[in-house]
C-alpha cells in the first residue's frame, strides 16, 4: 500500500488545575499516594508530580493541539486551543495555524482523517489515540476510524492501519532502552523537536502563558520528526 494516503498525528494536552477539582475527584487521585509516601515531605513530593501528570489521562486533562501532516504532499494543519484570544488562521513552510475550541478540533480531525488509510505516530497507541478517541467521546463524537484496533499490523484494517514509530522500532518492546522521540531523532541524525528549545513539559506552562501559537509550532516540531523517522523505518526496516 504505498500509494495509501498517509497521515501523520501528534497531539499535545494538558492537565486540570488540581485544586478546581472536587473534594471526591482528589481523593481518588490521591489515595494511592497518601498509602505509599513515607511521611508528609514525601507526600507532598507524590502531590506534585500528580498534579504535573493530570495532562497525561483524558479523565483529568484536555487537547491544546492536534497536529496533522499529509505525508505525500508534505503539507498540513495545526488546530490549537486559544481561549479567549481572536487568533486570525496563519500558514507557515506547509502548515496552516488554525485556532478553535477541543471540540471542533476533534469534529475536524475525524472529518478529514476519513480521506486517509495509514496514519503513522510515535507511541500513538500509547497515549495519543486512546486520548483521541476518548476526548471525543466525552465531546459525543463518533471517531471516523478505529485507531486502535490490533496492536499488530497483521491485526488491523487496511483502510486505518495505525503505525505506531514506537511499537516498530522498538519490536514491540523488545528493545531495553526504548527511549522517546528525541533519542531516535538524535540517533538517525534527524532534527529533534525539543532543537527548538521547548519540549512537551512545557506546553501545561505555555498554555497557561497564553502562548498558544507557540504550542502549535512545537507541535509541528514533533511532525516533522516522526515524518523523517517513519521514512527511515520504512527504508530499513519495514519488512
Amino acid at each position: 500500500m504505498s500509494n495509501a494516503n498517509k497521515l501523520i498525528i501528534d497531539i499535545e494536552t494538558v492537565g486540570e488545575d488540581f485544586n478546581s477539582l472536587d473534594e471526591a475527584t482528589q481523593e481518588v487521585l490521591t489515595r494511592w499516594i497518601k498509602k505509599e509516601s513515607a511521611d508528609e515531605e514525601d507526600y507532598k513530593a507524590a502531590l506534585d508530580d500528580l498534579k504535573q501528570g493530570l495532562g497525561f489521562s483524558p479523565l483529568t486533562g484536555e487537547i491544546v493541539a492536534i497536529g496533522v501532516l499529509d505525508y505525500h504532499k508534505n503539507e498540513g494543519v495545526v488546530y490549537y486551543q486559544a481561549p479567549g484570544e481572536k487568533i486570525n488562521e496563519s500558514s507557515e513552510d506547509g502548515i496552516t495555524f488554525k485556532a478553535m475550541p477541543e471540540k471542533e478540533m476533534l469534529q475536524k480531525f475525524w472529518d478529514g482523517a476519513q480521506k486517509y488509510q495509514q496514519f503513522i505516530t510515535f507511541n500513538g497507541r500509547g497515549f495519543d489515540m486512546p486520548f483521541l478517541m476518548i476526548r471525543s467521546a466525552i465531546h459525543g463524537i463518533r471517531p471516523t476510524k478505529d485507531l486502535m484496533r490490533g496492536r499488530y499490523l497483521s491485526q488491523q484494517n487496511f483502510d486505518a492501519l495505525h503505525i505506531d514509530l514506537f511499537d516498530q522500532l522498538t519490536f514491540y518492546g523488545a528493545v531495553r532502552r526504548k527511549g522517546g522521540l528525541h533519542l531516535w531523532s538524535r540517533a538517525f541524525g534527524i532534527e529533534s523537536p525539543k532543537a527548538s528549545g521547548v519540549t512537551g513539559d512545557d506546553v501545561s506552562r505555555l498554555f497557561k502563558e497564553k502562548r498558544f501559537l507557540d504550542i502549535a509550532k512545537y507541535n509541528v516540531g514533533d511532525l516533522r520528526a516522526t515524518k523523517d523517522l517513519y521514512e527511515k523505518w520504512q527504508t530499513y526496516l519495514n519488512f
